[in-house]
């Protein structure tokens, strides 16, 4: 089951004739409201850039908001790579390389096409016009315009396509597939792990820093050392069954690792900024030892979160209710189109007499509920819901 995928019975299934993987369907709909708000966060104060953003300037709201998305930036795109590969080897199994490829070319070539040249030149224009004030018609902008290869939120699934062609490549060449690590990960095992995506990070960043983007594709290669080690994890947890392998205590020694790391180390993170006067550019790469101590604290907070969700998840939250069920069809779609809702909200919010952070308290809901409900509704439309 991708992002991209709709839930029918046979691709909830571990065992096709047991256990249905509901926990998963409860995970992508967390992460991809997790999605939707990170990038109302970043809208009303957070770092990162947006198509509009209306940032507050009161340090009391900045500091939590920045921990929300630097929180969210250390799993959430991770834990989705991870679920996506962990259908990716299941389903090559059950179609040929070529099924498989035409497959992944409609449902994840098409959005790339759609948003690019249709969706992303609106999203701009209504920035252009009702935000900034240019009195122009979509016409008449469209005769300017020149950004016409931009994937926007969908680099991910730019990156999703190309990871599962890499591997129908490989898996074309080595033909006698034999599982490996058939024992799941010690949870010393994932601490190692983390530790050394760390440190890959730090030395990928020394080139690539945080925030430099590969276009048009839209890649931030900084991010992508654990992009990458997430989607063979996947793979290797699905050829081996890892997700089953694991206790409930586990997963709860990650959630209190977590915890940690975000209301502990964190904060010492911050002090250690603020007392050396660092700069935010020193965190995000290029070699400064700022930036050694980020991509640590990063990828062990990432790791950690997406053990303790998998894990906890996987014990606990194993029911579906019908809204559930509705909302993680409708995810891939929340996805495309939260963009249009977000900034439609934003733009329109431009005007009301408060300062930005409170408007992320009435933006941040409406905008979650507002892309659930476009997308539940382009699903009923013939032909759109084969592709979302």
């Amino acid at each position: 089951m991708l992002l991209t995928d709709p839930p029918p019975a046979e691709n909830n299934v571990l065992n096709p004739a047991t256990s249905k993987l509901f926990y998963i369907d409860n995970l992508k709909v967390a992460l991809t409201v997790l999605v939707v708000l990170h990038h109302t966060f970043i809208t009303y104060g957070a770092p990162g850039g947006w198509y509009f953003t209306d940032k507050t300037t009161h340090t009391g709201a900045i500091i939590p908001m920045s921990l929300f998305v630097a929180v969210n930036q250390s799993f959430f795109m991770g834990l989705f790579f991870f679920i996506s590969a962990y259908f990716t080897a299941s389903s090559l199994q059950k179609k040929s390389a070529a099924r498989f490829t035409a497959d992944r070319l409609k449902r994840l070539g098409v959005p790339l096409v759609f948003y690019s040249f249709i969706l992303s030149p609106v999203l701009s224009y209504i920035v252009y016009r009702f935000a900034e004030g240019h009195q122009v018609t979509y016409l008449q902008y469209l005769g300017g315009f020149d950004g016409w290869i931009d994937f926007g939120v969908l680099w991910f699934v730019a990156a999703l396509l190309l990871f599962s062609l890499i591997f129908v490549l490989i898996s074309s060449m080595i033909k006698n597939q034999s599982r490996q690590f058939k024992k799941a990960p010690s949870a010393f095992s994932i601490i190692i792990f983390a530790a050394a995506l760390g440190l890959i990070s730090y030395i990928v960043r020394m080139v690539f820093p945080i925030g430099w983007i590969l276009k048009p594709v839209g890649f931030q290669l900084g991010h992508f050392a654990q992009y990458i080690g997430m989607f063979w994890m996947g793979i290797i947890a699905s050829r081996n069954n890892w997700l089953n392998s694991f206790d409930i205590k586990t997963g709860r020694l990650f959630a209190w690792l977590s915890a940690f790391m975000i209301f502990a180390v964190f904060p010492a993170i911050y002090f250690i900024k603020e007392s050396t006067h660092s700069s935010i550019e020193t965190f995000s790469g290029e070699g400064y030892w700022q930036s050694l101590m980020y991509a640590f604290w990063e990828q062990f907070t990432g790791i950690f979160i997406m053990a303790a969700l998998l894990i906890i998840a996987k014990h606990k939250w194993t029911g579906q209710s019908a809204v559930g069920k509705s909302m993680s069809r409708a995810a891939f779609g929340v996805y495309i189109f939260h963009p249009l809702v977000l900034i439609s909200l934003s733009v329109a919010a431009i005007s009301w007499p408060m300062d930005p952070a409170y408007k992320l308290l009435i933006v941040g809901p409406l905008a979650v509920t507002g892309s659930f409900l476009l997308s539940s509704m382009l699903l009923k439309v013939p032909g759109v819901n084969k592709i979302i």
